[in-house]
């Protein structure tokens, strides 16, 4: 739907809502019912307008139609506090005490931005004899009541995910009252849920300088470093807030995932472990602990982990993909039955029904049930596509405008520039390229640190484009041109420095493994021109389908259509050929194929490259113990094998929009 349309649908809606709650509010509500089911008729999944109906039903007493609604509309916004709220409510007229809680309590746990729903607990409390209840209910009320009306306001539409009124209710109270402490963390909090990290970091900090002693504040301030892998400086926040409350849950979780972040996998393990202590029955907690169990290679209890998450929460799809994202394991019937039933639940909020698709696929892959297996890999790209904001032609423009700025010229006039230390070894391509088996060859020689996929190359190309975001007009790459001489050696030594924290063994070389770097080959060559490059490539179709086929954690979403993943690996060949063009000999290419042809040809030759001798636990790669955090932690722990080659062409039936997206690409990337 264009905007124009949308505002023509909207502003009647939001008119006749209006209406609706002014005969609420008279009390007419056989009125305002026949109001809202005539809307209803024609558009039936309207969040306001079934709630409108369920608050008159419940007004006129027709108690068991309002539940009916409100069920209709959990199917729809299972998240949506406000008819936990009118739930409980309807509970409250039927005198069920219990039920009326239990609904409360899922409301205010939504969104704790609910003075009505703490009000009716705290009664609710009293009545039923529970003082610490009724204690924690008042001091919810108290605390609320302190607030700015605005301000409560716009965290209530935060909770419910409104994000853009929350924030322009935010603003605008920003604007008329100055710096107000709680006002900035949720504009700061608005950030980070749209992404926009630096922002929130800089309206955190300037409320912990109003307010050092705000713990929640501190605790997001701690939570978007993390977020931006500043991990040393989060821990400092994390501690000053474990010293106040040790066992927060809250605080712990972001202790273990700063943890892991720096590779410190058994310290992570501990507090997962110290988590579930208190609460055993935590699907995230469980999920967690697996995920640092998988990282080590303790492979039978992070399974257990694993099924200990699904056992915790039946939809849980984040668990079952876990499992399937082990690549080793295998569902049993009962567990693919029970995924089916859970992603065909009308009540399965979209991220799970994602989750469980990607991991029937694998399931059904393995089984060889290549059909069914294909439309549910292809099910869970178009839920995960739909709610992408990727858009191909920002890397298309950022690639025209390397080529133009970063000439062979350019560069020969900055010879000598940057900090001159060949410490990092930087592997870069596409996900599922093989990547992660050249860092494990590499990590098993002795002078080489195996560390992880590093944000500070993306980190330091986000800085040089500024605050203001125009992606159709970026501001770098040509930002590079006003560099000088010792601000690019200024960056290469931060960069080492920033870096330092992951190199636990001191070794001569360490591995930066973010494949999206190959983006920016000209800023690495600045900052650290003795750093050596290797390109991880691998055949199109099988590296495409690969990525179709994975769920990533976070980022990669040009892998989730065909389209989107021909056009990125096509923009890839492009780039990596001027590098080759501008810088000659900086990039090492290998090709996955000839690793799996010839090993100890291919691992000479990357030692070659790396300015390393030779030592044959390089090829016995798969013996070397350490963390890997990649989809294929448990492949690189194998001999290598020739079987994942081809595993496309069982494909090949549903495969053709991929092929006529990368259209040359299948000869060209050979060059």
């Amino acid at each position: 739907m264009d905007a124009s349309a949308d505002m023509a649908v909207r502003f009647p809606v939001e008119l006749e809502l209006d209406r609706l709650r002014r005969l609420q509010k008279e009390g007419r509500h056989d009125a305002a019912l026949a109001s809202a089911r005539a809307l209803l008729a024609d558009l039936p999944e309207n969040r306001d307008l079934l709630l409108a109906e369920a608050v008159s039903l419940r007004h006129l007493l027709r108690l068991s139609e309002a539940l009916a609604s409100l069920e209709r509309l959990q199917r729809l916004r299972p998240r949506f506090s406000r008819l936990f709220e009118e739930r409980g409510l309807c509970f409250v007229v039927m005198r069920d005490a219990p039920r009326a809680i239990e609904a409360l309590l899922t409301a205010v746990n939504i969104n704790p931005a609910l003075p009505g729903s703490w009000r009716m607990l705290h009664g609710l409390y009293r009545l039923t004899g529970d003082a610490a209840g009724a204690e924690t209910a008042a001091e919810h009320v108290a605390t609320l009541a302190r607030l700015p009306a605005e301000v409560v306001a716009a965290t209530s539409l935060f909770c419910d995910g409104e994000l853009a009124r929350a924030e322009e209710v935010t603003r605008a109270f920003l604007l008329r009252h100055g710096d107000h402490p709680e006002a900035m963390r949720l504009l700061a909090r608005i950030g980070l849920a749209h992404g926009v990290l630096d922002d929130a970091e800089t309206l955190l900090e300037a409320v912990l300088a109003m307010e050092p002693g705000y713990p929640a504040a501190r605790r997001d301030y701690a939570d978007c470093l993390a977020r931006r892998q500043k991990y040393p400086r989060a821990r400092a926040q994390i501690d000053q807030l474990r010293a106040l409350t040790p066992d927060d849950p809250e605080v712990l979780a972001l202790a273990a995932t700063v943890a892991v972040g720096l590779g410190e996998q058994d310290e992570a393990i501990g507090l997962y472990r110290r988590m579930l202590a208190k609460a055993p029955d935590s699907p995230d907690a469980n999920l967690w602990l697996g995920h640092a169990l998988k990282t080590v290679g303790r492979l039978e209890e992070a399974v257990d982990a694993y099924r200990r998450a699904a056992a915790a929460r039946r939809d849980f799809g984040d668990a079952y993909w876990s499992l399937a994202n082990l690549k080793t394991y295998r569902f049993t019937d009962a567990e693919i039955e029970r995924m089916r039933a859970e992603e065909a639940a009308p009540m399965t909020q979209a991220d799970d029904r994602a989750h469980l698709c990607f991991a029937l696929g694998k399931a059904l892959e393995d089984r060889g049930e290549t059909a069914e297996s294909w439309a549910f890999y292809a099910r869970g790209n178009a839920l995960k596509r739909a709610e992408s904001r990727y858009r191909p032609e920002i890397l298309e423009t950022n690639t025209r405008l390397q080529k133009e700025v970063c000439t062979a010229a350019f560069f020969a006039r900055r010879a000598g520039w940057g900090d001159p230390r060949p410490d990092p070894i930087f592997i870069v391509g596409l996900p599922r390229s093989g990547s992660t088996l050249i860092e494990q060859i590499l990590a098993s020689h002795t002078d080489v640190e195996g560390t992880q996929e590093l944000a500070d190359i993306q980190r330091v190309a986000l800085d040089l484009q500024g605050r203001e975001h125009d992606l159709d007009n970026p501001r770098y790459p040509a930002s590079l041109v006003a560099l000088t001489a010792s601000d690019c050696r200024r960056l290469g030594e931060s960069y080492l420095a920033d870096t330092q924290v992951y190199r636990a063994a001191a070794r001569p070389f360490f591995i930066d493994k973010m494949p999206n770097n190959f983006r920016h080959i000209g800023l690495i060559h600045l900052m650290l021109p003795n750093a050596r490059i290797i390109d991880a490539r691998r055949e199109p179709m099988a590296c495409c389908f690969s990525n179709l086929k994975q769920l990533f954690a976070n980022g990669q979403e040009f892998a989730y259509s065909a389209e989107d993943i021909g056009r990125y690996y096509r923009t890839y060949l492009e780039l990596m050929r001027h590098w080759d063009e501008v810088l000659p000999g900086k990039v090492l290419r290998v090709r996955h194929e000839d690793v799996v042809d010839d090993l100890e040809g291919s691992v000479r030759r990357l030692l070659d490259h790396c300015g390393l001798d030779f030592q044959p636990g390089c090829i016995e790669f798969h013996r070397t113990r350490r963390s890997v955090r990649t989809p294929s932690s448990e492949q690189v722990r194998q001999p290598i094998f020739r079987d994942s080659l081809d595993q496309w062409r069982r494909y090949e039936a549903w495969l053709g929009p991929l092929r006529d997206a990368l259209g040359d690409a299948t000869e060209r990337y050979r060059d």
